[in-house]
């Protein structure tokens, strides 16, 4: 994960000074690649600690085509709560009322997230974030992509249309009213001597918070479509645009680039699976995870 650390390096470095959709400003370049070999171990980051449940049940829930939260909120995941939160304060009139991040904020988010689990009428109107990613991935104007692509790579490996997109320019607009438009907006996949490689195209990262987790997701995704059809897992190719740290987030920066990287660990899917939309959580196994401490940081919203 050294080349993760050298990239919070040269944003440090490098970056420009930009305002935000969020308000809270970053350092930010345009720009950036990184590449790991899925034969060398799981690119999960070891110089902070990373909860691989949360990325293994967003993963499914993506795949299953699901938008709304209460499955995240219903198996303890929480990384999407702020932005169906901060809407419904919108929609009730109650933004004002609570400053972001603030006590009353949070204590605010558990009550909303309680009702969200427990209350069917209030999940369905506010735990849905719009057609985002699961929605495009299973029904993009009626294609089911990730059926499709699963089906080429079978039947015609060689193709140059590998490809999976969620950036649905007819559906942005319903996106930004509950949640945001897809960061993570297209990948491709490339099958050579019996491997199957994937590359994302990121349109914008969150690189302390977010990117993390984008990797050791399509790090997964790969692995679990290369289990389905046949092949070994080659590489994942992470491509950025709007590549950033977030102002708020350079402390627990400057404390992460303090670390040494530990040895990667391994993933081992522990079920013959067939069918990519039968995976279950307790298929995968990590094991020799050796991470350093947890470092929290607020999410821009």
């Amino acid at each position: 994960m050294k080349q993760y650390l050298d990239l919070l390096k040269l944003i440090k470095e490098k970056g420009i000074k930009k305002e935000d959709r969020t308000g809270t400003g970053t350092l930010s370049i345009f720009g950036h690649q990184m590449r790991f070999n899925l034969q060398e171990g799981f690119p999960l980051m070891t110089t902070k600690k990373v909860n691989l449940d949360s990325i293994i049940h967003e993963l499914l829930w993506f795949i299953r085509g699901d938008t709304n939260i209460r499955y995240l909120v219903q198996n303890g995941v929480n990384i999407w709560n702020d932005w169906p939160f901060q809407s419904w304060l919108i929609q009730t009139g109650q933004d004002k009322k609570y400053a972001m991040h603030s006590k009353e904020w949070k204590d605010m988010m558990k009550t909303f997230v309680e009702m969200v689990n427990t209350d069917d009428r209030f999940a369905s109107q506010y735990g849905d974030l719009g057609p985002v990613y699961g929605k495009q991935w299973r029904d993009f104007e009626g294609v089911d992509q990730l059926k499709q692509v699963v089906k080429d790579i079978k039947s015609n490996p060689n193709s140059r249309r590998l490809i999976v997109s969620a950036w649905n320019p007819k559906d942005i607009p319903v996106m930004i009213k509950s949640g945001l438009p897809p960061c993570h907006t297209l990948f491709q996949f490339y099958v050579s001597n019996g491997k199957l490689s994937c590359q994302l195209y990121q349109r914008s990262a969150d690189v302390f918070l977010g990117v993390p987790y984008n990797i050791a997701s399509y790090a997964l995704l790969t692995l679990m479509i290369a289990k389905v059809t046949g092949l070994e897992p080659g590489e994942f190719i992470h491509s950025f645009g709007d590549t950033h740290i977030y102002l708020n987030h350079l402390d627990q920066v400057n404390e992460q680039l303090t670390r040494n990287p530990h040895s990667l660990p391994k993933l081992t899917i522990l079920k013959n699976r067939d069918n990519l939309f039968e995976f279950a959580v307790d298929d995968f196994q990590l094991t020799e995870y050796s991470p350093h401490p947890f470092i929290s940081a607020p999410i821009a919203v």
